[in-house]
């Protein structure tokens, strides 16, 4: 009796978990496809709505409502797109780089570099959110691309990473491609990159799930709706949250949002998994 509830009894758990994670997400869903009168009285069944497809195509092209007036969905997935690959190529390019100095080179203070790399992670983000926008300031770049990304693009967490992966390359490894006559750089490209490649699978998933739900930065940095992302955009359609408020949009913008993070992570799966657990790594 004992062995067959242990059986099932971590399924009970997984099965509750899940329904607790997806019920929101469902409720989310529903409710974009009903009117904003039936969300407003309250009596919202748990079935799809009518109005599913009206409201998804507005949402996207034009959401304009009783009270939201709010930029396009697909302006606001574009602009949140644009910064998550900007900020994943950004910290992996340069992560792998700072990574493979610190390893591989000999130089006067390298590992002092290193140690004030991995003290920054003791920072917490507010803490380097005013001085970050007085630079971005001074430079001319608030409410721009350039300023949205490039104070996000270094990280911590990931040199220390690859840093951890690079010192398990054997060092016959290294000798055998000196031997060869291969360059520092073709030894990064033709050696390093191959077998980072599961490492640099999972730190995308992860980096670009960061740069998606960036709020706070996109907060400070962005002025005008042309530079609105995702998350700032379902923030101020929600307004002061009255009654009158159009939730089947915001719902609808908001089920939007969730797409192409989900998408990621289903189509990295198996490097993301291998980057994570891979014994060789």
């Amino acid at each position: 009796m004992a062995i067959g509830r242990n059986r099932w009894l971590p399924h009970v758990v997984l099965l509750l978990g899940v329904f607790i994670f997806a019920f929101p997400i469902y409720l989310a869903f529903v409710g974009s496809s009903h009117d904003a009168s039936t969300i407003a009285r309250g009596d919202m069944p748990l079935t799809i709505g009518p109005h599913l497809v009206e409201n998804y195509q507005q949402a996207l092209v034009s959401p304009v409502g009783t009270r939201v007036r709010a930029t396009p969905a697909l302006t606001m997935m574009r602009n949140s797109l644009y910064m998550a690959l900007a900020i994943v190529v950004g910290k992996i390019a340069i992560s792998l780089l700072s990574a493979f100095a610190v390893v591989f080179f000999e130089f006067p203070g390298r590992m002092f570099f290193f140690w004030m790399i991995f003290i920054t992670l003791m920072l917490p983000v507010e803490v380097r959110m005013i001085p970050t926008y007085a630079v971005v300031s001074n430079l001319g770049m608030v409410d721009t691309f350039a300023g949205l990304t490039i104070p996000l693009i270094a990280s911590a967490t990931a040199t220390l990473l690859f840093r951890q992966h690079f010192l398990t390359i054997p060092d016959e490894l290294v000798d055998a491609s000196q031997i060869d006559g291969a360059g520092a750089m073709r030894f990064f490209w033709s050696v390093l990159l191959p077998l980072s490649r599961n490492n640099v699978a999972a730190l995308f998933v992860i980096m670009f799930i960061y740069g998606w739900n960036q709020y706070l930065w996109p907060l400070i940095v962005t002025t005008g709706r042309g530079r609105e992302t995702i998350v700032i955009g379902i923030v101020r359609m929600i307004g002061t949250g009255e009654a009158q408020t159009d939730w089947q949009l915001i719902m609808a913008v908001a089920v939007l949002a969730l797409l192409p993070p989900v998408a990621i992570i289903i189509l990295m799966e198996r490097w993301f998994v291998k980057g994570l657990v891979d014994a060789e790594k």
